[in-house]
């Protein structure tokens, strides 16, 4: 696919980005003995990882918005666009050696995502999708699964750890989905949830609550491979609401009654 040259700016981005994360996810192994070392360690790389893709971005389109989610919010001087980064998505995954973490790097432009990057370096997988172009992973289009069957269905999530709110509602959609269905998987990087759902590998994915950050890239990969997506209550927006419901269209009527009851 060819690529708009803002989507092209993002690829190099996530890549140069990548590179950096891959150098330091090798050094994690030898930070295991001391948690409080190897969680500092992670954060310096993930605050390293967003300045890079700050720099980049902004160096190549320094009047656009930015929020990060270590950085926050900058204001541009162009009001209706504004990039959107999560640098390291799946950071316990990152601390605890597993090769299962990406960055995601979406651009805003009034208040809809028109482009979106998910790139995770472990596995040398780059989701990418613009609005209207369909959606990508490295040189192959993608698409949602056929699957219309409940109980042949994989779902993911994000189930709420430590002090996070969310458990018992997460915990009562999980009791009412895995009866019904093949399984539900809780890999803890939700861009690469939704990118996964866009490549067949899941057939629906949802979450109650939800940084803007975490899926801005992956529901417009999602959406541009065909799966439906709402937020839990279905007129409202997914990334103001943070919430989301998305599936295939096949099933997307039966996955959001069992939840939404």
């Amino acid at each position: 696919m060819q690529g708009s040259a803002n989507l092209n700016i993002m690829m190099k981005t996530a890549r140069k980005a990548g590179r950096s994360l891959t150098k330091d996810f090798r050094e994690v192994e030898n930070l295991q003995s001391s948690s409080k070392a190897a969680g500092d360690f992670v954060t310096r790389a993930d605050l390293t990882a967003e300045k890079i893709i700050r720099d980049e971005l902004l160096g190549a389109r320094p009047t656009y918005g930015f929020l990060g989610e270590e950085g926050g919010e900058t204001a541009g001087e162009d009001p209706t666009r504004r990039w959107i980064v999560d640098p390291l998505d799946g950071t316990s995954n990152f601390l605890h050696g597993l090769p299962h973490w990406a960055v995601s790097i979406a651009l805003e432009h009034k208040g809809k995502i028109v482009s979106a990057v998910v790139f995770d370096p472990a596995k040398d997988e780059m989701f990418f999708a613009e609005k209207g172009g369909g959606a990508w992973m490295n040189d192959t289009r993608i698409r949602v699964s056929d699957r219309r069957s409940m109980n042949e269905a994989l779902f993911a999530t994000g189930v709420p750890f430590g002090t996070r709110r969310g458990l018992p509602e997460t915990l009562r959609d999980m009791a009412r989905l895995m009866p019904v269905c093949a399984g539900v998987r809780r890999w803890g990087a939700a861009a690469l949830d939704l990118s996964y759902l866009a490549a067949g590998r899941y057939d629906g994915y949802w979450e109650r609550y939800v940084n803007i950050w975490d899926v801005a890239a992956g529901l417009l990969i999602a959406r541009e491979a065909g799966a439906l997506v709402e937020a839990m209550e279905p007129d409202a927006d997914p990334l103001e609401d943070g919430s989301v419901l998305c599936a295939n269209e096949q099933i997307f009527n039966q996955f959001s009654k069992v939840l939404r009851g």
